[in-house]
């Protein structure tokens, strides 16, 4: 056991110490870095040495000893996306890992583990170039970016559709999943940053967009649906110092450094600018306890701190061109 625990201590921490990224394999897959949890248990593939061969650890995060290991053939990672590896279902039933082979760009290969028994339920395999984009709550539908103008030699990431796939019946979703209040849109540029409701229904990206303005692409993953929504920059420069936060059906799309920018209502698809420095939600704890008359003293001594702070972040960072 002590062997054992030394083993899966001296693998996390070169690890952790390592980028995660697939080496000379394509983009969207990681080997290594720190994996995936689900409940007490984190799941790493890595390279084990020998050629060819991948090895899925089951590592617990309370003491870092060695839960259980798998052998795979072939280079195997798990996708990676804008909020870094991805790939295990909300259920924790269902774990995808792609092909990570250097020079594979058709066919796109994907498996499906089931990390409780470490075995492989599920092989995918998909004409053209795919990445792994998302996956329904309860791991049967998966979500993929096909690249519409990829060869078999060549690569282009700036031209994509979304793509669904029934894991029950092993088969792609006939058409792309697009904004139907949309049809003209078309998706192109590169992922920047998302958020994931916590039921993990939605999933919320914010892409960059060379040809027109950055949109968030948000996608419904129990019901195969999407919507795009466009931000109002016209200068991208500053794009990835965005995040996106979800507040209720409030999307907050704010700088690194917490200073508001837009929101964007999820159920009207509205895009608003955001107060600087918001609402003084701590305000509503003395509403059962102080005098209105103290009341609004607070809150326009709040208003007034709101606005010093406002000012404050304002000569923080440059705000983004806005359109008129």
């Amino acid at each position: 056991m002590l062997a054992k625990l030394t083993l899966a201590l001296c693998v996390l921490g070169a690890l952790a110490a390592a980028p995660a990224a697939a080496g000379d394999g394509p983009m969207f897959v990681t080997q290594g870095g720190i994996g995936v949890v689900s409940g007490t248990t984190r799941y790493i593939p890595v390279n084990n040495g020998v050629s060819d061969v991948t090895e899925l650890l089951a590592i617990s995060t309370k003491d870092g000893t060695e839960l259980n290991q798998t052998p795979l053939l072939g280079s195997w990672g798990l996708p990676s996306t804008p909020a870094g590896a991805q790939g295990l279902s909300l259920d924790g039933k269902r774990l995808v890992l792609a092909d990570t082979s250097a020079g594979q760009l058709s066919p796109s290969r994907f498996m499906v583990v089931n990390p409780k028994t470490m075995r492989i339920t599920k092989r995918i395999t998909l004409k053209g170039y795919f990445s792994f984009d998302a996956m329904s709550p309860d791991g049967s539908k998966l979500y993929f970016i096909q690249y519409v103008k990829s060869g078999p030699n060549t690569l282009d990431l700036e031209h994509y559709v979304v793509r669904g796939y029934d894991l029950k019946a092993n088969l792609l979703v006939p058409g792309r999943i697009a904004d139907r209040t949309q049809k003209s849109w078309v998706m192109q540029g590169s992922p920047v940053t998302r958020t994931t409701s916590a039921d993990g229904q939605w999933v919320y990206t914010l892409y960059t967009n060379p040809a027109g303005y950055p949109f968030i692409h948000a996608l419904d993953t129990v019901h195969g649906i999407a919507h795009c929504v466009g931000l109002p920059m016209t200068n991208q420069n500053g794009i990835y110092n965005i995040v996106l936060g979800l507040h209720g059906n409030a999307l907050s799309v704010h700088w690194r450094s917490g200073r508001p920018f837009v929101n964007v209502d999820t159920g009207t698809w509205r895009v608003s600018p955001a107060h600087r420095g918001g609402f003084p939600w701590w305000t509503l704890a003395f509403v059962a306890v102080v005098p209105l008359g103290l009341l609004g003293r607070r809150r326009r001594r709040a208003g007034k701190l709101n606005k010093e702070l406002a000012e404050i972040l304002r000569e923080e960072a440059p705000e983004p061109d806005l359109v008129a």
